[in-house]
């Protein structure tokens, strides 16, 4: 494992907000509060400029097949469009929703059989970010004061949640990520995401914006 070596200062970093950047503001807070998701994000307007995979998705685990399904109906109830039918795997249970403003949702268990009645409850949400070079995006962000919690060599990295957020991050390499969300890797332009912390302002090598952290759940203007 992998251990920050910064100073002390850094060595307690890790995601503390995660923002979307939506181009109808209105919308998005009304699907985001119907799907059932709008505590773990902030959301602000932005017209950038952006075409095809934006490089990440926000994944949800859950504890069962009829909670996914649950999920997934709520999402395309409140506009979302179905990229992956939910369906059994080698993994689980999972289905890929796509929101209104572009962000794609995965909403997956690792339970094959129903062991009670659906809920809305949530057990994790993990910001996962497709990337050329997972060993060394991984490197850098441990520089910067992240503590790693699970990797697997240089396909899949998962770094330590902070106390400030509910949202995990984790590093995949970006055409697999595209291939398991069933969208064509490329993509131009704004990720249309931002990712908060208590460190310095960063753009990493693949372009994903770190800002002073925002309030979890707020619009800023």
């Amino acid at each position: 494992m992998v251990m920050a070596t910064t100073a002390s200062t850094a060595a307690h970093t890790s995601l503390a907000s995660v923002t979307l950047e939506v181009a109808d503001l209105e919308a998005a807070r009304r699907f985001y509060s119907a799907f059932g998701v709008d505590s773990y994000l902030s959301l602000r307007a932005s017209q950038a400029h952006s075409t095809g995979f934006r490089g990440f998705t926000l994944a949800l685990t859950v504890s069962g097949p009829t909670t996914v399904d649950s999920f997934v109906g709520a999402a395309v109830d409140a506009g979302a469009t179905v990229l992956k039918p939910a369906a059994k795997s080698l993994w689980g249970y999972s289905g890929v929703v796509q929101a209104p403003d572009g962000t794609i949702w995965k909403i997956a268990t690792s339970a094959k059989k129903d062991t009670g009645p659906a809920t809305r409850k949530i057990d994790q949400v993990v910001l996962l970010i497709g990337v050329e070079d997972v060993k060394a995006t991984k490197q850098l962000y441990v520089g910067r004061g992240l503590t790693v919690a699970k990797s697997f060599g240089g396909k899949y990295a998962e770094f330590a949640p902070g106390q400030s957020s509910p949202v995990t991050l984790a590093l995949y390499k970006r055409r697999a990520l595209a291939k398991d969300l069933g969208v064509p890797a490329d993509g131009t332009g704004s990720h249309r995401i931002v990712l908060g912390s208590a460190a310095d302002a960063f753009t990493d090598p693949d372009g994903f914006a770190w800002e002073a952290a925002a309030p979890v759940g707020g619009t800023p203007s």
